[in-house]
């Protein structure tokens, strides 16, 4: 039964509203074969925000007519059927290039209109989908890329994250959010999915019922980054496995029918949570459903979704093995290669973690050792050098209309200088985004680096970069702090070798660079970045 839209008479809608109120995002697929057969051209302009539905953005310029595509993986779990899909995608119609994205998902570049229902077939027959990876919808839901295997888990969360993701795929009632909406579902303790930048998390808790110890859940809610960052709130609530479908669809419903439409930038739930509060948020929950108080929070230390190296599973005499793929891109051979690895030594699947890495699951404790010899590991390896194995980068200028600044290769180069240059005895996180739409996650890094423009001496609009400092999602979560000084792209490199430089040498033995920021304070950083930038100048 179609739902009421409670907002149609809201005079005030955004422009996107009255047209979403028109046109459903998901009729653009009604549209895409149509549009496949009478070229680009074809496609009115008005119509181009509608491809996001479809998992479609145009790429910079919009004029030329290539997209990107972004691929739903949830939980971040492919069998080797769908990696080989995904590798001929890239191959025949994506110019090789695969990224992988802070929210597990994969994604293509350089797509043609007249290829997508291609595309589209060659993904259904291998059940994936693009649908809703981006839009004003439920977007890929990020899992624990361990479900199943995580001897740090309590519950099994793969099939739960399958049967939400289920659920809400063409889902109509659901699909015109005021924005994006992104869930996290994961029980592994170390919080690899970064709960507190989503909109909605399901994170592992423990709660005595009846006597008992129920393994379930907490709730954080109104998580973001973007221009105006929040961290999530945790409410007040214990949810069982099988309630945790329903309770999305709670949270999804009032975001729906309550969450803001009249301006763009203040429509995500982050902004409700906000002014109503989790205690208010609760209320209006138990309108809907009747939930018991928190539990146990099983949370300890945070790992930012990185596995490296050979770790043994849940299931005796069975490893994952983790790989650092450098600033998360891949090109069409070397999935196909992952692919054969994981199939001859393992089960054939791959798991994309939200730090842009990859795990390989199921190799049995005999055949470690053949598969770290393959060639591939070279590049791809299990122990990458500090800086290039904690670096996070969004697609950049590349291809995203959005950004300012060339991100991707920048930020793989940067890594490579920092580790030829520095040695470091802890990791150094360090995040690059061309916009301030943070996709590559700056604020939740030790260093954040966010591209601008801005004037040279000689008085031309260059590339530059803004950066911020001592981010976490570990106990006592928050976001980095913006340092004053812009540094131009050019120089980037050498003024981060410097601002690292000192902290390697006043740092104590063992201490990290949220733990260091923290103890010293933000201004001795400004400081330091002040006299580099300063002597840069002279």
């Amino acid at each position: 039964m179609a739902y009421t839209k409670v907002w149609a008479d809201n005079e005030k809608l955004s422009k996107e509203e009255k047209a979403k109120l028109q046109k459903d995002g998901l009729d653009i697929l009604d549209d895409i074969p149509v549009y496949a057969e009478q070229g680009f051209e074809s496609i009115p302009k008005e119509e181009w925000s509608l491809f996001k539905w479809a998992g479609l953005y145009l790429q910079k310029p919009k004029e030329d007519g290539y997209f990107m595509m972004r691929v739903n993986v949830p939980s971040g779990i492919l069998n080797q059927e769908q990696s080989l899909a995904l590798a001929d995608i890239a191959k025949v119609y994506g110019r090789d290039v695969i990224d992988i994205t802070t929210r597990q998902a994969i994604q293509f570049h350089w797509l043609q209109i007249q290829d997508i229902p291609d595309i589209y077939h060659r993904l259904e027959k291998v059940g994936l989908s693009s649908v809703g990876a981006c839009g004003d919808i439920m977007r890929t839901i990020v899992g624990n890329p361990l479900a199943g295997v995580d001897p740090n888990e309590r519950i099994n969360t793969k099939e739960i994250v399958n049967d939400v993701y289920d659920y809400f795929q063409h889902n109509r009632d659901f699909s015109n959010l005021p924005r994006k909406f992104k869930v996290s579902i994961s029980s592994n303790i170390h919080n690899a999915q970064n709960a507190e930048i989503n909109c909605l998390s399901f994170t592992p808790a423990t709660k005595e019922i009846k006597g008992e110890v129920t393994d379930g859940f907490h709730v954080y809610v109104g998580g973001g980054l973007s221009a105006k960052p929040y961290l999530a709130q945790e409410l007040d609530v214990f949810v069982t496995p099988d309630q945790v479908k329903e309770v999305t669809k709670v949270i999804t419903t009032i975001f729906r029918d309550y969450g803001y439409r009249e301006k763009r930038h203040r429509a995500r739930l982050k902004f409700l949570l906000a002014d109503w509060g989790p205690e208010a948020f609760k209320e209006k929950m138990e309108e809907f459903i009747k939930l018991p108080s928190k539990g146990t929070n099983l949370f300890e230390a945070w790992n930012a979704g990185y596995f490296y190296g050979v770790h043994p599973q849940k299931q005796a005499g069975l490893n994952y093995v983790g790989l650092n793929i450098p600033v998360g891109r891949l090109y069409s051979d070397e999935l196909i290669e992952l692919s054969r690895i994981s199939k001859k030594y393992g089960n054939g699947e791959i798991r994309t973690c939200n730090s842009q890495n990859i795990v390989i699951p199921h190799i049995a404790d005999a055949d470690v050792d053949a598969l770290l010899k393959e060639d591939l590991l070279e590049r791809l390896n299990i122990e990458p050098k500090p800086f290039i194995g904690s670096s996070v980068s969004c697609t950049g200028i590349e291809y995203c209309n959005l950004a300012l600044v060339e991100t991707k290769e920048r930020m793989r180069n940067i890594a490579n200088y920092l580790d030829d240059h520095l040695k470091v005895d802890v990791p150094v996180r360090i995040h690059m985004v061309g916009c301030p739409n943070a996709c590559g996650q700056r604020q939740i890094a030790d260093i954040g680096l966010q591209g601008i423009k801005m004037k040279n001496k000689e008085k031309q609009l260059v590339e530059a970069f803004e950066i911020y400092v001592g981010g976490t999602l570990t106990h006592g979560a928050q976001f980095n702090e913006k340092l004053k000084g812009k540094i131009e792209a050019p120089v980037l490199q050498e003024v981060l070798l410097k601002f690292i430089s000192y902290f390697t040498e006043t740092k104590q033995d063992g201490e990290n660079f949220h733990d260091f920021y923290q103890r010293i304070g933000i201004d001795p950083l400004q400081e330091k970045l002040t006299d580099i930038i300063d002597q840069q100048a002279s």
